[in-house]
Formats: structure tokens, C-alpha cells, sequence
């Protein structure tokens, strides 16, 4: 126990843990990441709202600083930040990310291009008439709770009184704990007239919803390709849209065609839109295609045109499915339409999604019409109370001039208590001590001015009574049927339509999968080069005999070969890396190249090379590995033509690596250098042939911790010489000797 009172509890610690991070995780699923199903909003959108409201920022007045809104949002509702809360503002401000933008936004609010905002001490802002009239509008009629702020200091709304289903119509993307949300948006227009035949038929199906809805209406424009799975996902809740780009072929002069890209996907916005110019440059500079000369983005606040130009005679058709198929042309938007419904969050389908939507304007509606109500009950009983004060106004008159405080007044008026009151006569004391008006009517009567008296006044207030009890009367009427308050709602919508409804955007349909027929590129004979850092590239052969004296001394590698060959890099480590000719940039005598590590799994850092040959020029014959603890092996050359783009030549010894590897002949012999400069020569056919995941054996008798020095291959073209202490060895004139003894001291 404590000295106040208050006793430890122990607990296992894992538990606290459990129980604090499921706490953490509810409070960012429920107050910060998922909107809720009934406005659609998360909780910084429907803060930064109010707040806007309540500063008076209406689509009518004029705008006002972005900081000031977000200042103010941050000090009363949202203490969580500005950049949250300037990032929800400049979001609901572009009409590219919301099919039915919330805020008017004036001055820099980005671009969909992936430009950012301008700072909000730059910008400003309003609120749009929808936002205005359909979001906001009944707030002032007690038609949602009002909740402390995170100081207790300001009420703010649980919820805002949203008309329609925001959440479908601008769609919501939020990531919480173990959970994250994605609803397309859709168009204002199909969304009523859903939300409508929910209302006539609440049995209504998915399928028969989308026959109204047929699918997302992306601001972007662009095509849903996948109509046929649409019903799934809607039925769902989750699953995956495909989009395309809308895409427009255009005859140019020469009689070349260009593509033209008019219309974006929906999840192109952004930075993915350089990307994607970045993706078609790549196709050209890797020749998956030749026939794209160029590209350009000639984008501008008209919309989206983004034009890419081709060779004359090229398949425009076979360049688009190109395009689909290796740049986000044709892209991917997962479905998943998780909102917090009832206070926890859920997976819905449309048809789920709107009857929350609907059972929430039911209740707007029913608080809307019974604060109306009470209101205009409120209203006949004091314009009753002054309806009857005109008949008696003499007596009251002589009421107040008999009286000495207003309390005595309203006694009389209220209880007809006229104790202390003089009255002119007995029968009209009498006939005061027969009133009873209400208090609420006595309060009337004592506010009253007197010019309420004139003929026409009371002529007006009788009418004003007519109204009142025509509207108390309608009132009911809606509140006593929910049919005839279905009808006063589908009339509201069918009006909110009219005014703010915009055609659809996004066309859907079942479209084939692209496919591209790549063109066979035209095989031609090359000369791969690498120079002495790693840098490598392909020239043309006649480049290559203009230059030969120039190549042959700045680079060590040249093969002759073909376009489409692939070459064979052998390293230290034992490894073999398959390099692809079509990789390899083709180019100029001067030109750079790029370094092998680009286009291969070499590593520069990791293994140095030893050999590189032409993969067709290992097929029937032979490759020799000679490791510096003098193992030897023969590998038939066929064993290197693999998928992979790396494997293991041949099985190493721990420590050891690979000294020499080349292709050999029956009639070739081997020539070995030890470190103490023994020297054994040995016949190409004494060496024994092995497979790749061999070690190999013993070529050359080593004394104790001694390695190899050098190895050479010699064939009838080549004469090697080298030197050892001053003086030279031909290594063809050494006798052959026997596989596995020391050999000749030099």
C-alpha cells in the first residue's frame, strides 16, 4: 500500500503490452486512419470542416488563409499537427484526387502532375456550395451529437450531417495497425440514384445496385477493363480493378502515326506520371522497342496529353499493348472498402455501405424534424398566447398600469393571481383572475411592442399561426411515416443531383489482354568490348577494324560476336555469369559503355574476372579450370549453356580460387608455376573430365603451404614467355611431364 491509498497491482508485463498496443491500434484504426461509413470522412477531413464553418468560411464569403483555418483547427480540435491537417485541406481541394472536391481552394494546391502545394501561409481557401449545403447544412438542428474536443474546452460534431455517401462518392485511402483502406470514388449522380432505389427497395442486390452504379467513376478519367469481375468486388467489398489509360492515334504528316494519351489511371497521378515516361524511355534505350522516336508531356490545365512519337510504318496498336503491358498505362487498383461502421471497422459492400448511408438520413431526419417540430410548436403556442391577448388587450393594459413589478404581471396573466393590482372596476378584476396563459405566452405578451397592436398586425400574425399549424401538421406527417420521410429525402437528393451532378468520366468495359508481338531484332555481327574498369559495350565490326589498333590497347576483353549471343564471364570465385548481348548497350567507338555490374550479378567488389568467352564457343568443346592449390579439371563446354544468369563453373576447396580458365583442345598442353618456381608441363589429354560440381585433382605436387604462381594454356598459335629471376622461360620449349609431380626447378 501507498502513503495515498493506492495499491500496486502485479501483472505480467506481456500483458500490459497486449493490452496497451490493442489500445494503440483502435485509437489509430477509429480516430485518426479509417473514415466513418456514415459522412465518409476520417476524423482531421471532418475537423478541418467544421472549423471552416465555424469561422465563417462560406462558398459565398470571401477566402481566407490556409493557416489561419489550419492554425485554428490544430488550437480547438486537432492537436495532431499541421502538416496532417494542411495535407487533408490541399487533398480535398483537387479535383483530380476527389470526384467531388470540399474545399475552393485558391493559389497553388498542387497539380496532378505530383507538384506540392504551396506553403499554407501562401494559399487559401473556402468552402465549396456542397460542402456548404449538403455536409454542414443541418448542423445548427441538433441532427448529430456534439462531443468535447481534446481539452474539453470546444464541442465538435462525432459526426457531420452528410446527405449523401461521401464515402462512395470521393472514395477514402488510409492505413492503420494491421489494417488499411481503399474505396475508389464514384459519380455523384449514380450514387443518388443508388442511394434512391435503395430506399424503394431495401432487398435491392448487388447486381441490381450496379445496374445504377455500374462501377468507380475515377476523376482521371481513363477505362475500367474488368467489367465482368466488378460484381465480385462490390459484392465483397474487396478486390482488384484494372485500369487504362484513354488512348487516341493520330495521323501526322510523312504519313507517321503518333500515340496520344489523353486520359490517365487513376493511381498514375503524381509522381508516377514521370515514371512512366521514365518506363518508355527505358523500353527504347533496352530495345524492346525501336519504333518510339520520341516522347513528350504536353500536359497543361486543359487536361492530360501526353504524346509519343513513332517511326513510320510502326504497329501503333502493338506499341499500346507495349505500353500496357510494361509501363502503368495499364494499372492495378485494389479494392478494399473497410470504414468504421457502429464504432468498429468492417469490410462492406456497395449495397452494405449505402444502407448505413440511408439508416443515418433516417436519423438526420428524424432529429432534423423533430427539432423543426418542437420549434414550430414552440411558435403556435406564443402566437396563440398573442391571438388571445388581442381579445383582452384593454384588461391587460389596465393589467400593467395597476401593477408595480413585472413579476406581479406575469402572476396574473400565468395563475390569475391579482392580489396588490389596482383595476379600474370589479368586473375587471374578475374577469383577470380568470386568465391562464402559459409562461412561455406571458413572456411574449410582456415582450410585446406596442405597435404589435395596429389592425394588420394581427392580421399577419394570424396568418403566421395558418403557417405554423400547416407546418406542425407536415411535421408529423413525415415523422409519423417513414415513407412520406423517404420522400422528402429522395426529394432532397433528386434536387442535390440536379444542382451538382457531373457527367460519368470513366468509361467501363471487358477489354482482351494486351498483347505485344515483339518484333525478332535483327541478329548482326558485333565486337563485345570491356576496358580495363569493368565498362562494357558492343560497336558495329567495321567500327571496331577502323580502330583496332586503339581497342586492342584500351580494353581487355574483345569477342567477336552476334547481337543476340551471350557471353560467358568466369571469375575467381568459381562463379560463371551469363551476359546477354541484348543487354549490353550498342553505341559508338567512344562511348562510355556501362559497367558489367549493371547488367549481370558480377560483383567488382566481391570477385575479380579471369576469363570471358562467347557461350556458342564452349558447344563442343572443352573448359580447363586450374585453382591455385593446383587442382585441375575438364568441364564439357555444353554444361555452361544454363538459364540461370549465375552458377557455379566448378566446386572450390575452402581458401582456394580459381588461378586460369580457358577452352582447350585434345592436342593442347598445360603449363604450371609454382611459387618457388617449379615449372611442370602436362598434355591437355591427361587431365581428367569432370563435372561442374567437381573439385577436380591434383595437376602439380605442391610443397607445404605453397599455391600456384601462374598457369598457360598453350595451343599451336601461341608461344608464352615468362621471366623468373632475371631470366626468361619459354614455356613451349619445357619437356611434357607426368600430371601430379613437382616438375623443373628454373
Amino acid at each position: 500500500m501507498t502513503n495515498s491509498g493506492e495499491q500496486i497491482l502485479r501483472t505480467e508485463y506481456s500483458e500490459i503490452m497486449q493490452k496497451s498496443y490493442i489500445d494503440y491500434a483502435m485509437s489509430v484504426i477509429v480516430a485518426r486512419a479509417l473514415p466513418d461509413v456514415r459522412d465518409g470522412l476520417k476524423p482531421v477531413q471532418r475537423r478541418t470542416l467544421y472549423d471552416m464553418y465555424e469561422l465563417g468560411i462560406r462558398y459565398d464569403r470571401p477566402y481566407r488563409k490556409s493557416a489561419r483555418i489550419v492554425g485554428d483547427t490544430m488550437g480547438k480540435y486537432h492537436p495532431h499537427g499541421d502538416s496532417s491537417i494542411y495535407g487533408a485541406l490541399v487533398v480535398m481541394a483537387q479535383d483530380f484526387k476527389y470526384g467531388l472536391p470540399l474545399v475552393d481552394g485558391h493559389g497553388n494546391f498542387g497539380s496532378i502532375e505530383g507538384d506540392g502545394a504551396a506553403a499554407m501561409r501562401y494559399t487559401e481557401a473556402r468552402l465549396q456550395k456542397i460542402t456548404q449545403e449538403a455536409y454542414l447544412g443541418d448542423l445548427d438542428k441538433d441532427v448529430v451529437d456534439f462531443v468535447p474536443n481534446f481539452d474539453a474546452t470546444e464541442k465538435e460534431p462525432s459526426v457531420l450531417p452528410v446527405r449523401i455517401p461521401n464515402i462512395l462518392v470521393n472514395g477514402a485511402e488510409g492505413i492503420a495497425v494491421g489494417m488499411a483502406t481503399s474505396i475508389p470514388p464514384h459519380n455523384l449522380g449514380e450514387v443518388i440514384d443508388g442511394v434512391i432505389a435503395y430506399m424503394k427497395n431495401p432487398d435491392i442486390t448487388t447486381e441490381e445496385m450496379m445496374q445504377i452504379i455500374p462501377g468507380p467513376d475515377f476523376p482521371t478519367g481513363g477505362i475500367v477493363i474488368n467489367k465482368d469481375e466488378l460484381l465480385n468486388i462490390y459484392e465483397t467489398g474487396s478486390g482488384k480493378i484494372k485500369m487504362r489509360g484513354k488512348v487516341e492515334i493520330e495521323s501526322v504528316k510523312g504519313g507517321r502515326e503518333r500515340i496520344v494519351i489523353t486520359q490517365i489511371p487513376y493511381t498514375m497521378i503524381g509522381a508516377n506520371i514521370g515514371k512512366f515516361l521514365n518506363d518508355v524511355y527505358s523500353l527504347v534505350e533496352t530495345k524492346k522497342t525501336t519504333d518510339i522516336t520520341d516522347i513528350s508531356n504536353q500536359s497543361s490545365k486543359e487536361g492530360i496529353r501526353i504524346v509519343i512519337e513513332l517511326k513510320k510504318g510502326a504497329d501503333a496498336e502493338n506499341i499500346c499493348n507495349l505500353l500496357y503491358k510494361k509501363t502503368r498505362l495499364e494499372d492495378t487498383f485494389g479494392v478494399n472498402m473497410l470504414a468504421v461502421a457502429q464504432g468498429r471497422p468492417e469490410t462492406m459492400g456497395i449495397v452494405k455501405i449505402i444502407r448505413h448511408n440511408v439508416q443515418f438520413q433516417f436519423e438526420l431526419a428524424t432529429r432534423k424534424y423533430t427539432t423543426l417540430l418542437n420549434k414550430e410548436r414552440e411558435k403556435q403556442e406564443v402566437q396563440e398566447g398573442l391571438i388571445k391577448a388581442y381579445d383582452v388587450i384593454d384588461l391587460i393594459i389596465e393589467i400593467l398600469r395597476g401593477s408595480k413589478s413585472r413579476e406581479q404581471v406575469k402572476k396574473c396573466l400565468v395563475h390569475g393571481e391579482t392580489k396588490g393590482i389596482r383595476f379600474k372596476s370589479r368586473s375587471s378584476e374578475k374577469t383577470a383572475s380568470m386568465l391562464r396563459f402559459t409562461e412561455r405566452q406571458a413572456n411574449a405578451i410582456l415582450d410585446m411592442r406596442l405597435y404589435r397592436l395596429i389592425g394588420l398586425e394581427i392580421e399577419a400574425l394570424i396568418r403566421e399561426h395558418d403557417e405554423t399549424m400547416y407546418n406542425i401538421e407536415v411535421y408529423e406527417r413525415i415523422l409519423g411515416s417513414r415513407a412520406q420521410m423517404a420522400k422528402v429525402l429522395m426529394k432532397e437528393l433528386k434536387e442535390l443531383k440536379k444542382e451538382f451532378s457531373v457527367p460519368r468520366k470513366t468509361v467501363i468495359e471487358n477489354a482482351a489482354a494486351a498483347v505485344y508481338e515483339e518484333k525478332a531484332p535483327e541478329v548482326i555481327p558485333v565486337v563485345f568490348m570491356m576496358d580495363r574498369f569493368g565498362y562494357v559495350k558492343s560497336v558495329d565490326t567495321a567500327v571496331y577494324e577502323r580502330n583496332k589498333e586503339a581497342a586492342d590497347s584500351e580494353n581487355r576483353q574483345i569477342i567477336s560476336c552476334m547481337s543476340d549471343d551471350r557471353i560467358c564471364v568466369f571469375t575467381n570465385t568459381g562463379q560463371m555469369h551469363l551476359l546477354k548481348m541484348t543487354d549490353v548497350p550498342f553505341g559508338k567507338f567512344r562511348d562510355k559503355g556501362i559497367p558489367i555490374d549493371n547488367i549481370c550479378n558480377y560483383s567488382s567488389s566481391a570477385e575479380d574476372i579471369i576469363s570471358v568467352f562467347r557461350l556458342a564457343d564452349l558447344t563442343g568443346r572443352k573448359m580447363l579450370f586450374v585453382t591455385k592449390a593446383a587442382m585441375i579439371k575438364l568441364v564439357e563446354g555444353a554444361e555452361f549453356d544454363v538459364a540461370k544468369r549465375t552458377t557455379a563453373a566448378t566446386r572450390l576447396a575452402d581458401g582456394d580460387e580459381i588461378l586460369c580458365a580457358g577452352i582447350v583442345q585434345q592436342e593442347d598442353t598445360l603449363v604450371m608455376q609454382s611459387e618457388k618456381n617449379y615449372f611442370l608441363r602436362i598434355a591437355a589429354a591427361d587431365i581428367p573430365e569432370k563435372k561442374k560440381g567437381a573439385i577436380g585433382v591434383r595437376g602439380m605436387r605442391l610443397s607445404k603451404e605453397e599455391r600456384l604462381a601462374g598457369a598457360w594454356i598453350l595451343n599451336g598459335e601461341n608461344n608464352p614467355v615468362t621471366e623468373v629471376q632475371g631470366k626468361e622461360v619459354v614455356l613451349n620449349r619445357l619437356r611434357i611431364g607426368n600430371r601430379d609431380t613437382k616438375g623443373v626447378k628454373r
